[in-house]
């Protein structure tokens, strides 16, 4: 599951969501701005969406059991991806329509300088979630870059603060210009145009946020180098002729499936392979502790069994060669 520097995130966001919620909407009344109203709901389904996530974490903690023997830990990108369908079809939607309504209903707007208030206290408590989100994302990706980093993480939370706090940025850019367009140079179209570009950030947001989550949802391998890492301590062992195949699946940010097919050595025993077994699976968890659940399957092995007594029989050297 996500882990503490995740609900942190979330928290930061959540909190300044809401109270930026409240001042745009008290702003888009007292000016009749559709920019600020844009805002406001995007700001109340931001709002929404880190409640959405941390339901989902909450959810994806639970223990593993009869029903869901590999726990729970998909639930969080479940509703990784229902907040982006939310920041698709709420925000970019109504932000829309505000848009189209104010663009064939076009009026000026009226003391203007409450939004520039409210617009300069947003960006600063947008720029505080934003750092708290970055500087998480920092830690867990380090020095990559942001699109390869995203694609590589497997924690969709922090991710998805990022995303919604960047485009809320974005909009609160937009909205500023939108409404220093329409008062310093009369453009009253201007606040109705920024509603719509404050969708269309909105809409690429929740159409990114929703491809990298699904990707997630439907099953995702970890990292082809923590693959070949795995790879490496597997063909360490002496008794382990060959790695046939390594399939991994993320269960969770930190919950990882690995499934091995090897080929053992034919001269080993039953209880010398029992006991590479044990010894590797151990090997795996303490090198690599989010594989949480590992399946080691001997690929061959009786096929390799029935060769070799088949040789034997032919050459006259096993145990069942006639007698001279």
């Amino acid at each position: 599951m996500a882990g503490h520097s995740s609900k942190k995130v979330i928290y930061a966001a959540l909190i300044g969501n809401g109270l930026i919620a409240i001042m745009k909407f008290a702003a888009a009344a007292f000016t009749g701005s559709a920019a600020m109203m844009s805002e406001g709901i995007h700001s109340v389904v931001d709002t929404g969406n880190q409640m959405l996530l941390l339901h989902g974490m909450k959810r994806a903690s639970k223990p593993a059991d009869s029903r869901h023997p590999f726990g729970y830990g998909m639930e969080l990108y479940f509703w990784t991806f229902v907040v982006a369908i939310l920041v698709f079809a709420v925000g970019a939607g109504v932000a829309a329509y505000e848009g189209v309504n104010k663009l064939l209903n076009p009026h000026p707007i009226a003391n203007a300088y409450v939004n520039y208030l409210v617009l300069g206290a947003a960006m600063l408590f947008e720029g505080a979630a934003w750092y708290v989100a970055f500087v998480a994302f920092r830690k867990e990706q380090g020095d990559r870059g942001l699109l390869e980093a995203v694609r590589r993480s497997k924690d969709p939370t922090i991710f998805t603060v990022l995303f919604e706090d960047t485009a809320a940025m974005l909009g609160l850019m937009v909205a500023f210009a939108g409404v220093a367009a329409g008062e310093y140079l009369g453009i009253v179209e201007a606040d109705a145009i920024a509603s719509l570009v404050i969708a269309a950030i909105l809409a690429m947001t929740a159409i990114l946020l929703a491809y990298e989550s699904k990707g997630l949802l439907i099953g995702e391998a970890t990292h082809p180098e923590v693959l070949e890492e795995i790879r490496r301590v597997v063909l360490a062992e002496p008794e382990i002729l060959k790695a046939n195949e390594l399939l991994t699946m993320h269960l969770g940010p930190q919950d990882v499936l690995l499934n091995i097919s090897i080929g053992f050595s034919p001269d080993l025993s039953a209880e010398q392979v029992e006991a590479a077994v044990s010894r590797l699976e151990a090997r795996i968890h303490a090198e690599f502790p989010q594989v949480s659940r590992v399946f080691i399957e001997a690929q061959g092995w009786a096929a390799h069994l029935a060769a070799k007594a088949s040789s034997e029989a032919r050459l006259g050297t096993g145990p069942d060669a006639p007698e001279d």
